[in-house]
C-alpha cells in the first residue's frame, strides 16, 4: 500500500501565497507522475498541476504563471507553490501519484486525503 500525506493548506488573503507539500510512503518501486487536483463546491474536480519523473509539467490554464510544481524524486515528495491567490482558487487540494510497487507492477494511482485552501477577498 501507498500513503500520500499532504500539508500546507490554510486560510490566506487574496494575493497571498502558500506552499503545499505531499509525501508518498509505503510500497514504492517508482513513481511516474505526481500532481495536484482540486475540488471546489459545485464544481468538478480538476487537474491543477502535474510533473512526471522525467520533468514534464502540465498546468491548468487558470493557474499558469501563478502556481509552480516541483518534486524531489529521491524523497518521493511533490510541492506546489501557489502565489497570487484568488478567491476562485478556494478548494480542497488533493495530491495524486502514479506508483509502481515492484519492477513488474503496473502503475496505480493513489490519492491523499486533501488539504483545504481558502482565499478570502
Amino acid at each position: 500500500q501507498v500513503q500520500l500525506v499532504e500539508s500546507g493548506g490554510g486560510l490566506v488573503q487574496a494575493g497571498g501565497s502558500l506552499r503545499l507539500s505531499c509525501a508518498a510512503s509505503g510500497s514504492i518501486f517508482s513513481i511516474h507522475a505526481m500532481g495536484w487536483y482540486r475540488h471546489a463546491p459545485g464544481k468538478q474536480r480538476e487537474l491543477v498541476a502535474a510533473l512526471t519523473s522525467g520533468g514534464t509539467t502540465d498546468y491548468a490554464d487558470s493557474v499558469k504563471g501563478r502556481f509552480t510544481i516541483s518534486r524531489d524524486n529521491a524523497k518521493n515528495t511533490v510541492h506546489l507553490q501557489v502565489d497570487s491567490l484568488k478567491p476562485e482558487d478556494t478548494a480542497v487540494y488533493y495530491c495524486a501519484a502514479d506508483v509502481r510497487a515492484t519492477r513488474w507492477s503496473t502503475f496505480d494511482r493513489y490519492w491523499g486525503q486533501g488539504t483545504q485552501v481558502t482565499v478570502s477577498s
